[in-house]
């Protein structure tokens, strides 16, 4: 194989492995295999072009065109064609096809189902990261400038998948594509400079022996060995590294969070140090990852809402926690504030299991609102005001975060009505003294503001509602989430003279303009209920991350109003005068855009699957009969599934082996005498002796004996099967008398040689042959003669029109 050849190969594995970290974006990896095989076809057909030879230009038009004809004959009948011809096909068909592809991509959640327009985004992808590497690396032979489409392809299948796609394996098998095409390419650029000389293997060569000339005191390392020793070195840095230092932040392979909780917000965290610029940067992110996964058995999932802790000190410069004792967490957590027994009668107790994402390190504990037990494991402290977990210290500058964990919370569905929070009696002076505290530096405007939208109203219900419907409908505000997320008093003015922001600014300024009207209230920092699953779980992202104000009223305690018009957000069903009073409300839609919304009941499945199983929520295995169809245990595809796999990978290591104990039999079963001699060759290769054609038999025998330190025995069935060669060589016919010991001769030395050479020796002797290598020389032959064959008529073509070119006349030429 040329070494253009090999760097285009090269080039195209390295494409594929890369492409790997696209397989966790679709839930079927078939694609793969498609993708694999058209980007073949584009590498074959620039190979092909650059052999014949053509211009660049050409080489890149031709791979385009044969790729668009693939596609064509791949995606056929696919889209919805509205035209006729070959031009509208391409144009019509093709673009609807595009079209539905983006809009799927909006539409389902990671994984997504392998639909033909994300099937058709993903192929479309690879073959034009495929078409670059191939431009960069083979036509214009700067491999390393490669890396650059290979990096993009990476980075966007990470973004996308939130980090789990873009796992360590994926990145080592990228990795390891870029850098078996540097090394190919470099072998190439070392092979037009003459060739590469190294010291005799093992240093076995001796100046007494007469065969090895000069002793190898020292060993010349070839530039390529040392290149791949560098390559492999690199890529184990990269990997161990982030891992050994975790302070150095995940880098490609994913974001380890800050575990103390008041990390930046690029790691998922909300943090109750600063969690105004973590929100925002959590909306902002292109990198949507999962943080959080639940399952609840609400019938209510649209107040599914996991609340991280409330901001309820409001002094002038900021909106902030307000420092609280913590206590140990008991095993039932104490009543609410302000809930009576009638409000918590008509309630319901829900259960939701949740589990942690590892890039996930946040302080507070999420979980619904309000929750009235929590079993997790670790070291956690309970704060009774804002009814929040709080991960206790556990060395110095180590606390306790929810990174990873798996928890159970019981909480209280309520369901006040608008007649109930109309009624509501005066709250607790002592509450309503903490609950609307003011600073001295708020603008006039605010308060002027909010009697302004409030004038008219009788109770402190229809005050909240109100204002509540002027910043999500009445009052012209737009949601931006570029907007900078300043909440003291000038921002909230600021705010309403603007009217445009995000939840934070939303839900400063209703809370503000609450305690104006001498309404208790705070502000709840957290999530959204999330993304429904195909599998009934519960996604919840970093773009779910949320603010809203919650409001005091006595008989049913701190209630969440939505003043944000986000889309995808609906108001509570209790902050509609209009809504009915004795019925549950139907669930509201989810936050994210596209997505479905949650069932309104928990699976009822009798078998657990593996992300119910996660989460806690399988609970005691009920006795029943072996139905044969839904049994625990995993299903035979399942095993199969697995099992397949890794035995193939097992075998790996023994094919070499294999290879050679099969050619081994062919060439003594056939009694040939050469075809002994060229085993008994590649066995003395196979332990380090490299052939050398230059000598005869003889003194290649004598050279075995010296080298592989034979005893006499083996040292005289090498002399015979040499003897058997010369025989057979310049012997008359006829005249050779037939060798019944040729076999046993081979397998005997075979067996001396590995006997005389180290363990390390006679491993890689049995399971990396060295002289496998003729498989790569039978493979470059055939190419070399499949491209000749190919290239004849060319040639002929090409010789019939310049014989044709010079009979015409030269008036006629050109």
């Amino acid at each position: 194989m040329s070494g253009r050849a090999r760097v285009t190969l090269f080039a195209m594995l390295a494409t594929l492995l890369t492409s790997w970290s696209l397989a966790s974006l679709v839930d079927s990896s078939g694609w793969l295999l498609q993708a694999g095989a058209l980007l073949a076809v584009q590498s074959g057909v620039g190979a092909g072009a650059r052999r014949v030879p053509l211009g660049r230009t050409l080489t890149v038009a031709a791979q385009v065109l044969v790729s668009l004809l693939v596609l064509v004959f791949l995606f056929a009948g696919k889209g919805e064609s509205t035209g006729t011809g070959p031009m509208a096909y391409l144009v019509t068909d093709f673009g609807a096809l595009f079209r539905q592809g983006v809009h799927d991509v909006g539409e389902f959640a990671i994984p997504a189902p392998l639909t033909d327009g994300i099937r058709l985004l993903l192929i479309v992808g690879v073959l034009l990261i495929g078409l670059l590497v191939d431009l960069l690396a083979v036509t214009l032979r700067t491999a390393a400038a490669a890396g650059l489409p290979l990096l993009a392809l990476y980075s966007v299948a990470a973004g996308l998948s939130g980090g789990g796609g873009a796992s360590a394996v994926s990145f080592l098998l990228a990795g390891c594509g870029y850098l078996l095409l540097l090394l190919a390419e470099g072998r190439d650029r070392l092979a037009q400079w003459g060739r590469v000389f190294g010291a005799p293997p093992g240093g076995r060569a001796a100046s007494a022996s007469g065969y090895g000339g000069v002793a190898a005191s020292t060993q010349a390392v070839a530039p390529v060995r040392t290149g791949r020793r560098i390559g492999a070195v690199a890529l184990g840095i990269a990997l161990v590294v982030p891992a050994v230092l975790p302070s150095l932040g995940g880098g490609l392979l994913g974001a380890q969070g800050d575990a103390e909780g008041g990390g930046t917000g690029i790691g998922g965290t909300i943090s109750a140090v600063n969690p105004l610029v973590s929100l925002q940067s959590s909306l902002n992110t292109p990198d949507n990852r999962v943080v959080l996964k639940y399952r609840t058995d609400s019938p209510q999932l649209g107040e599914q809402y996991l609340r991280i802790l409330a901001l309820d000190e409001f002094n002038g410069v900021k909106w902030e926690a307000s420092g609280r004792a913590l206590t140990d967490v008991p095993e039932r957590l104490p009543t609410p504030p302000g809930l009576s027994e009638q409000v918590r009668g008509t309630g319901t107790e829900v259960r939701t299991s949740i589990s942690a994402a590892d890039t996930y390190a946040q302080r507070y504990l999420p979980m619904p609102y309000p929750a009235t037990s929590v079993d997790i494991p670790g070291k956690w402290r309970f704060e009774p005001a804002g009814r929040t977990l709080v991960g206790d210290q556990l060395g110095k500058d180590r606390f306790q975060n929810v990174q990873g964990a798996m928890y159970t919370v019981r909480s209280l569905l309520l369901r006040p009505t608008a007649v109930e929070l109309q009624a509501a009696p005066q709250p607790d002076p002592a509450i309503k003294a903490e609950y609307t505290k003011l600073p001295d530096n708020l603008p006039p405007v605010v308060a002027d503001t909010a009697r302004q939208v409030t004038k008219g109203a009788k109770d402190d219900y229809t005050r909240a509602v109100r204002l509540q419907d002027y910043f999500a409908e009445d009052g012209g505000f737009r949601y931006d989430t570029k907007v900078a997320s300043g909440t003291g008093p000038q921002a909230i003015a600021r705010f309403l003279a603007d009217k445009e922001g995000f939840c934070i600014h939303f839900a400063f300024s209703m809370a503000a303009m609450s305690r104006t009207l001498g309404i208790p209230a705070r502000v709840a920092v957290g999530f959204t209920p999330g993304e429904k699953q195909s599998d009934g779980s519960v996604n919840v992202s970093m773009r779910d991350a949320h603010a809203w104000p919650e409001l005091y009223f006595e008989g049913v305690g701190w209630t969440r109003f939505e003043p944000t018009p986000r889309q995808g957000i609906t108001v509570p069903d209790y902050s509609r005068p209009e809504a009915p009073a004795a019925q549950p409300s139907a669930p509201t839609a989810l936050p994210s855009q596209g997505a479905a919304q949650p069932s309104a009941a928990p699976s009822q499945a009798d078998a657990c699957p593996p992300e119910e199983r996660k989460l806690g929520e399988c609970g005691a295995a009920a006795p029943h009969g072996n139905t044969g169809s839904t049994g625990g245990g995993p299903s035979l595809t399942a095993v199969l599934g697995w099992t397949l796999p890794v035995l193939a990978l097992l075998a790996l290591p023994l094919l070499p082996l294999l290879w050679r104990r099969r050619l081994r039999g062919r060439r003594l079963a056939a009694g040939d005498v050469m075809a002994a001699w060229r085993e008994l060759g590649d066995a003395a290769w196979d332990v380090g002796i490299a052939p050398d054609g230059a000598l005869s038999p003889r003194r290649a025998a004598g050279r075995v004996v010296v080298l592989g330190r034979l005893e006499p025995d083996a040292a005289d069935a090498v002399h015979r099967v040499a003897g058997a060669v010369e025989r057979a060589l310049y012997a008359p016919p006829g005249t050779g008398a037939p060798y019944e010991g040729l076999a046993a001769d081979v397998l005997l030395v075979h067996a001396a040689l590995l006997g005389s050479v180290s363990r390390r020796s006679r491993l890689r002797a049995l399971f990396l042959p060295r002289s496998a290598v003729r498989l790569r020389w039978a493979a470059a032959a055939r190419w070399s003669a499949l491209t000749a064959r190919a290239a004849a008529p060319l040639a002929k073509a090409g010789a019939a029109l310049a014989r044709t070119r010079a009979r015409l006349p030269l008036r006629s030429r050109g």
